[in-house]
């Protein structure tokens, strides 16, 4: 899995990278076929405060690409929220693969007549 961290008009810092390290190693442990990870930390020039702080991240998953963003008045309360988020399309995206495979499964045993996929194909000459 590759991580990449990066900020606009501000500079991560190690505690700042240990913290979304720490908080997207929820992501990876519900869902182990993360390819890729991109986070960026910005800060923008907004009149309101309580959006100025703003964390997006893009994750690259076996089939698919989720993305997330957040803004808080707090950097910190903004990965949070991200890592919310991205959570919830993690285990969606996981429910939706289980879902196929399930369907695929059933098809499978339709064609075969409603046998188990154990079953054999020729039955044995009696």
């Amino acid at each position: 899995m590759n991580l990449t961290i990066s900020g606009h008009h501000l500079e991560v810092t190690p505690a700042l990278r240990a913290y979304v390290v720490n908080k997207l190693e929820r992501i990876t442990r519900h869902f182990d076929q993360v390819v890729d990870i991109r986070v960026l930390l910005k800060v923008d020039n907004q009149k309101e405060k309580e959006r100025r702080q703003r964390a997006e991240c893009r994750i690259h998953v076996k089939g698919s690409d989720l993305f997330a963003e957040c803004a808080d008045e707090d950097l910190y309360a903004a990965i949070d929220l991200l890592v919310d988020k991205l959570d919830r399309q993690v285990s969606e995206h996981k429910n939706r693969i289980g879902e196929r495979a399930l369907a695929g499964r059933t098809a499978k045993r339709e064609v075969l007549g409603g046998e188990g996929l154990g079953a054999p194909l020729i039955s044995p000459a009696a």
